[in-house]
């Protein structure tokens, strides 16, 4: 695969790239969507985190954003293609799979640190305007995914740049970055407590880490995981929006008695 992928042209490796990060985005948002409004309410698993309704439209600007997003993304492949046309990285062809798992470990670890260093930037007073596109979104969707200003996709999407040009990694390690990527990000967006019994510091409550984060705008940088908002004391309580959705709840209670 990876002679495969060095032997295409600029203009194939641009298309395949758009494919494939459209291909990826309609099919995980699709996928959490339907879990999370058929499948896990019927099976009474789970519960949803923000019982507002979505702003009007918000689904048809998520998805023209996030059209943007993915032009971006695709054609941006033409850089790590890049690098390794002109020698400045190298893909590992010969790795068995004990090294592609801890690649795949690394590169997880630092897609957390990645993104919470831009994300921070992005909550700073001079980029902030290009994050707020995707905090229009305040009941959040897995369509949000993707929902960025240009800048904030650009930001984001270099994330394997860095780790390619430090090691030779195998073409399967770096496959699944955009994967575990969408994955995570399509959890985080849901609005859906997945694993309601699970502490709110697991690894498997970052879908009402990152609801808090839309909720109240600051904090909760991270991505997947807490540690580095821990280290930087950006970590939300968990019941920091528990005042503005019990106002919410108690609205929709009067308004249902009336």
């Amino acid at each position: 695969m990876a002679h495969a992928f060095l032997s295409l042209s600029a203009w194939q490796v641009m298309l395949a790239g758009l494919l494939f990060f459209g291909g990826i985005y309609l099919l995980f948002g699709a996928a959490t969507w339907l879990l999370t409004h058929r499948v896990l309410p019927a099976l009474g698993i789970g519960a949803v985190l923000d019982p507002r309704p979505l702003a009007p439209g918000q689904l048809r600007r998520e998805l023209a954003q996030s059209g943007v997003s993915v032009l971006i993304f695709g054609l941006g492949m033409i850089f790590p293609w890049g690098l390794l046309q002109l020698g400045w990285a190298r893909l590992a062809t010969d790795a068995g799979a004990g090294r592609i798992l801890l690649e795949i470990l690394v590169l997880v670890a630092w897609n957390d640190v990645h993104f919470w260093i831009n994300h921070r930037l992005l909550h700073t007073r001079p980029l902030r305007r290009f994050h707020l596109p995707h905090h229009r979104s305040v009941v959040t969707t897995p369509f949000s995914t993707y929902s960025f200003h240009p800048i904030e996709a650009l930001m984001l999407g270099n994330v394997i740049l860095l780790p390619m040009v430090l090691h030779d990694f195998s073409f399967w390690s770096l496959f699944s970055v955009p994967l575990f990527s969408l994955f995570f990000n399509c959890v985080g967006h849901a609005n859906y407590d997945f694993f309601p019994r699970v502490s709110y510091a697991h690894w498997f409550a970052a879908s009402r880490r990152h609801h808090l984060h839309h909720a109240c705008y600051q904090g909760n940088y991270g991505f997947q995981f807490t540690f580095m908002d821990r280290l930087f004391r950006t970590r939300l309580q968990a019941d920091a929006a528990t005042k503005q959705l019990a106002a919410v709840r108690q609205r929709g209670a009067v308004e249902r008695a009336a």
